[in-house]
């Protein structure tokens, strides 16, 4: 893996660890979201890679997008927003468009851009303590990388809330809301995280992949086209070693190994 300015990215027995560390409040800026949007690529295509950990170094996961950003806003025409924006929205979707399971590991802050960045994960397992918000409407703007994110788990009368009044909500609420997976205490968090993420080392990568895929697909479409898109999709695994695997440990009962392929 390439080195990186904003980031951090260890991997070890196929989970892959990304830290975000920009500075004591994980803050974002342009660098940094194209930085993601490299390291996504390299995720997607690290076949040593089954399962992503997202976090921020320190104290808080992220408290957003660097104000510098938003200040610019005011400095540039309409078509220059419209481009700079297609580009920031682009580096949140190539990390969420990643086949692989992610899990955001969500400690102190996760604001803003913090918060949309962690509702690119599959899961969101958040301490205790966290606190989050969507506060872009006290400066004057509206969500810029991607209500939906919120809509799709909270639904359209939380996210008004949320979104609308851009105030601070507890882990609690969040999880009320479907915007978390589970909340768990402080001293807890790292090895809650790290024991979701074993899971899928005892599972078929190649079908959790395409899981996912049918999950997220599937969720957009009419239900006869979503039937046709698990054939489709699952037709790329015949003949595998992983599917083999899966039906011989079962038949006899004994704990699956599986390589990937």
């Amino acid at each position: 893996m390439q080195t990186y300015k904003s980031w951090n990215i260890s991997i070890e027995d196929r989970v892959a660890t990304l830290t975000l560390q920009t500075n004591d409040l994980n803050v974002m800026n342009m660098d940094s979201l194209f930085e993601l949007k490299k390291i996504s690529k390299e995720l997607e295509e690290n076949q040593s890679v089954w399962v992503i950990i997202l976090q921020g170094a320190g104290k808080h996961f992220s408290s957003g997008v660097n104000i510098d950003i938003l200040n610019k806003v005011t400095e540039i025409n309409t078509e220059d927003f419209k481009h700079n924006m297609r580009e920031m929205q682009s580096c949140f979707t190539a990390f969420e468009n990643i086949k692989k399971p992610t899990i955001a590991k969500i400690q102190g802050f996760c604001m803003g851009g913090g918060f949309m960045l962690s509702l690119c994960c599959d899961f969101r397992i958040a301490s205790e303590k966290s606190v989050f918000s969507v506060p872009l409407v006290k400066l004057g703007l509206t969500v810029l990388m991607g209500t939906n994110r919120i809509t799709r788990n909270a639904g359209v009368a939380a996210t008004n809330e949320l979104v609308m009044l851009g105030d601070k909500f507890n882990p609690e609420k969040a999880l009320q809301l479907n915007l978390v997976t589970k909340v768990v205490p402080s001293d807890h968090l790292e090895n809650s995280v790290k024991q979701f993420a074993n899971k899928f080392k005892s599972l078929p990568p190649k079908t959790i992949s395409i899981t996912k895929q049918i999950i997220k697909q599937g969720d957009k479409i009419p239900l006869d086209q979503s039937l046709e898109l698990e054939i489709e999709l699952q037709s790329q695994i015949l003949g595998s070693s992983d599917l083999k695997e899966a039906l011989e440990s079962f038949t006899n009962q004994r704990k699956p190994v599986f390589s990937g392929n």
